[in-house]
């Protein structure tokens, strides 16, 4: 069963957690631009009974009763909301798994706190968006011509999703991003798409799988082999069919992959733990 509690950051954000499992490594999970923590579920549902798994509700995201200043929406909030999130659950370590900004918020974290991260899954992202500036004018230009973000999330949804999309992904798209307030969305636009983190990758020195959709038009293929060349040992899959969010798209085959990956990289931990002096 999946909890859900709130917990006040520092600067006095509320942040939100659903949380799964009692058991084994402690696995975090952040959510894009134009979702919520409950992108996650299938995840922690599947997972749950392996992993301690933790989807965090980052700041601005909608799923809040008040909404924040947009001024402390930004990369370094994200973070923050994921340090947070690991002290209200006692993690002093975690396995990291960050979709489009979740993995940028990974690559923020990573700056910020790396002693922290056990390994990282970066998942339909990348390090440094190209025509960044004039990607983030689109958005904001599209939100502001919309007549509510409900009206903008029906246009967006079309371009993020698989053409073969079933019904019920459309609707959660939609819902999940229409919960947003315009301020505090393109506050969440401008952190997402104007990092810059390629000089960060050299330095990451935890296991890391890079996983992207096929189908994603957003962050193609390309963004995600440009991040497993560039971190030491990271290797990317690419999940069949799948689009920009390919662990809501097709959640059997990237769990299947995530889990592969955590055992593995828990195996590798113990090996490493009994050839010590």
């Amino acid at each position: 069963m999946i909890a859900s509690r709130w917990l006040r950051t520092g600067d006095g954000v509320d942040v939100g957690l659903r949380s799964c499992g009692e058991r084994g490594d402690a696995v975090i999970f952040v959510h894009g631009v134009g979702s919520t923590a409950a992108i996650w579920d299938e995840q922690l549902k599947a997972l749950g009974e392996r992993f301690r798994c933790f989807a965090v509700e980052l700041r601005g995201n909608g799923a809040a009763e008040n909404d924040p200043s947009p001024e402390v929406v930004t990369r370094a909030g994200f973070a923050q909301d994921v340090l947070t999130a690991a002290d209200g659950a006692s993690l002093q370590r975690f396995h990291f798994v960050g979709c489009s900004l979740g993995g940028v918020v990974g690559f923020e974290l990573w700056r910020r706190a790396p002693e922290r991260v056990a390994s990282f899954v970066l998942v339909d992202t990348f390090a440094a968006y190209p025509n960044a500036q004039q990607t983030v004018e689109t958005i904001i230009s599209g939100v502001s011509a919309a007549a509510d973000m409900r009206e903008f999330a029906r246009g967006r949804a079309a371009r993020v999703l698989p053409p073969d999309a079933p019904a019920e992904r459309l609707t959660e798209t939609i819902d999940q991003m229409a919960c947003k307030s315009v301020p505090c969305y393109i506050a969440s636009t401008k952190a997402t798409w104007t990092g810059d983190y390629r000089g960060d990758l050299a330095t990451i020195t935890v296991p890391t799988l890079v996983v992207c959709g096929e189908l994603d038009p957003i962050a193609p293929v390309a963004f995600s082999q440009e991040i497993a060349q560039g971190i030491p040992g990271a290797r990317c899959v690419v999940i069949p069919a799948a689009s920009h969010v390919c662990s809501a798209d097709e959640p059997r085959a990237f769990n299947t992959v995530l889990a592969r990956f955590l055992d593995d990289t828990r195996r590798a931990a113990i090996d490493v733990e009994a050839a010590a002096p």
